[in-house]
């Protein structure tokens, strides 16, 4: 037996340390520490949800919306609230633009080069490039087309002088020769073209951005959201600007991010044999549906979003969501105790010891749903819509099916490392559809002379819970307020599901039964072991909450009730 250390895991959100066992070649044991300590709960003690609705935001610079929107509707819960047409769709917009930011910028900014070289595109030869899209890049009516405005005689000049001055940025750090030169396979041609769009998805994600800050007044951190509905007031002039920005999104993802999916999945068929994890699967549901209003019945809104909820079994049977079976598990984690808690009872009483994978390894708690493990994520939501019989989703997951050489219906062939990675991109060809929809259906409503956008609170003492989910998967913020103060506060975020590390009864986390059975070619470069915890997009700086060891900082800790700390 040996041991495998990746510290730190790069290109992803804050701190992560993946420790392994490698035994015959093979990763037998795996540990997931999350290496910092947030205690967002604790800021917003005694603040107003308006203030609330602001802060959460902070926890993340790529997901804020979603923290923001889960925030408001915990606090909307506890208000009495129901938002008004307008606002949804206002809302809708804002989070799908942060979506497509997200999923431009995991895929091609963080994910890519686990299975894309650029400097083996020194070698290209650019007249191939459009006989070898003829085979590779088809839109949907089987025109070939390679990249959107690429020039790649100047994108090959280009790199060659960026290898040559030797200063290689973010490109000398990866394993582009780890497992004797194998791992990667893309031929010359496929490395450039795949570069070109790691360029493109630069754009296209500041485009989403703009979008966001348009509806938002900036982005990251946006100030339009608020308990009640939104501050924004469109004008036709902002939305002719918001259409055009999505229809050049939507346009870019349907004629490059599916078409990059298959390629990589065609070049690494390996990657569909490892990273399974729990094979249980839990999604919140995002993106409120035309139903409106539901009348409190919050189970049938959150099934009713354009992107269901579903709780998914190892059989992928759904079931809804019931909130008395979210629990969180101490025992390996560094917080007091080895309780159990249960929503929305939970606690946040850091107590650092030391690393140790036989007790205490990770500052990430240890949630479950009835008592097991689930992943949560855009695998997890493309499950849930599949299953749930989302139109759009079962057709582009069936012919994403069989262009990776599987039949429609096959999903099973998605619960892996490479199927983890596939499946989010129909979500991001869905989510960039709907944007467009969404900004006409908003059109509409000004031109009908709907301008309802904010709602007064009902009444100020309550009790709430936003489900929602942030792009990385499942997000919770669960609200008590009495006369507009918040009295308790939690919050479980997706990738806390996915870095869990062992519960009481020692079963691993998501992502740690991921890595386990990964093939290791090469202990100090294990990058089946890096493009398996790269398919979840882990963001250590929402899952785990800052300390200063240096100076001995610490909270001065209040129980209270709800358990915050």
């Amino acid at each position: 037996m040996a041991r495998s250390v990746i510290d730190p895991i790069t290109r992803i959100e804050g701190h992560l340390r993946v420790e392994m066992e490698v035994e015959d070649g093979v990763v037998s044991d795996a540990w997931v520490s999350g290496g910092c300590f947030r205690g967002m709960e604790l800021v917003v003690q005694n603040r107003t949800p308006q203030d609330a609705c602001q802060i959460v935001q902070r926890i993340c610079g790529v997901c804020p919306v979603s923290h923001t929107h889960a925030s408001a509707i915990a606090a909307e819960k506890a208000y009495g609230i129901t938002i008004s047409n307008s606002a949804r769709i206002i809302r809708n917009l804002i989070e799908g633009a942060q979506f497509l930011h997200s999923h431009i910028l995991w895929f091609y900014n963080l994910c890519a080069l686990d299975y894309v070289n650029p400097l083996n595109a020194l070698d290209a030869d650019v007249a191939n490039i459009y006989d070898m899209a003829a085979q590779y890049y088809r839109t949907n009516e089987g025109e070939a087309i390679t990249s959107t405005n690429t020039d790649f005689v100047a994108l090959k000049e280009h790199l060659t002088r960026f290898a040559e001055n030797g200063q290689l940025s973010i490109f000398s750090g990866n394993w582009f020769n780890t497992d004797n030169g194998t791992a990667y396979k893309l031929s010359p041609e496929l490395d450039l073209v795949c570069t070109a769009h790691y360029l493109e998805a630069l754009k296209m994600q500041a485009r989403a951005s703009e979008i966001a800050a348009l509806i938002g007044g900036k982005m990251p951190h946006v100030m339009t959201v608020v308990p009640g509905g939104t501050a924004f007031y469109p004008t036709e002039a902002k939305l002719d600007d918001l259409l055009a920005m999505a229809k050049e999104i939507n346009q870019w993802v349907k004629n490059t991010m599916i078409q990059d999916t298959i390629v990589i999945a065609q070049n690494y068929p390996e990657a569909y044999d490892f990273g399974k994890g729990c094979g249980r699967y839990i999604a919140w549901g995002v993106f409120e549906g035309p139903e409106w209003p539901y009348n409190d019945n919050y189970i049938e809104q959150m099934i009713n979003r354009y992107l269901p909820m579903g709780v998914l079994d190892e059989n992928l049977k759904v079931s809804d969501v019931d909130e008395s079976l979210i629990t969180e598990y101490m025992g390996h984690s560094w917080y007091k105790g080895e309780d159990t808690y249960t929503s929305p009872y939970f606690v946040t009483d850091p107590d650092f010891t030391e690393y140790n994978v036989e007790d205490r390894y990770t500052w990430v708690k240890c949630p479950a749903y009835d008592g097991k493990p689930m992943e949560a994520g855009g695998l997890s939501r493309v499950l849930a819509a599949y299953v749930r019989g989302n139109e759009f989703i079962k057709t582009h997951v069936d012919d994403l099916l069989v262009a990776l050489g599987a039949q429609p219906g096959q999903v099973d062939v998605l619960l892996n490392t490479l199927g983890r990675t596939a499946a989010r991109q129909v979500e991001t060809l869905y989510i960039s559809e709907l944007m467009v929809m969404w900004t006409q259906e908003l059109m509409e409503a000004l031109a009908g002379g709907d301008s309802e956008y904010f709602r007064e609170p009902a009444h100020t003492t309550g009790e709430g819970t936003g489900f929602w989910e942030a792009p990385r998967g499942a997000l919770y913020h669960s609200e008590k307020i009495t006369n507009n103060n918040v009295d308790g506060y939690q919050i479980i975020i997706p990738s806390t599901w996915n870095l869990a590390p062992k519960n009481a009864e020692g079963v691993h986390g998501p992502m740690e039964q991921a890595l386990i059975g990964v093939p290791v070619g090469d202990l100090d470069m294990p990058i089946n072991a890096l493009r398996t915890v790269h398919s979840f997009d882990p963001c250590t700086a929402c899952a785990v909450h800052i300390t200063e060891p240096k100076t001995g900082k610490t909270f001065k800790t209040v129980t209270s009730p709800w358990g915050v700390k």
